[in-house]
C-alpha cells in the first residue's frame, strides 16, 4: 500500500498549531503533522496566510471524513488530493 498524503487547512497559525497537538491525541498519528506557512498570491502579510497540516499516513488508515470534520472544527476543510 502507498504512502497517502492529507493536508488540512486551516485560517491561522494559532488554529493551525491547537490542531496539530490535538491530532496526535485522537488519531494516534505515528509523527507529527507538518506546518507549513501558505501565503496568498502577492501577499507578505501575515494576516493574509493559512496554515497547512501535512500528514503522512504511511498505512492509509486515517479516514479522509473524519479528518474533513476534524477541520471544520478549526474553521479549515482538508484538500483533496
Amino acid at each position: 500500500m502507498s504512502e497517502v498524503r492529507h493536508v488540512l487547512v486551516l485560517p491561522d497559525r494559532d488554529a493551525a498549531e491547537a490542531a496539530a497537538e490535538a491530532l496526535g491525541e485522537r488519531f494516534g498519528l505515528d509523527e507529527e503533522p507538518q506546518l507549513v506557512r501558505d501565503a496568498l498570491a502577492g501577499e507578505d502579510d501575515a494576516e493574509d496566510a493559512q496554515w497547512l497540516l501535512v500528514l503522512h499516513d504511511e498505512r492509509g488508515s486515517l479516514d479522509p471524513s473524519a479528518l474533513d470534520a476534524f477541520a471544520g472544527e478549526w474553521d479549515g476543510w482538508r484538500e483533496e488530493p
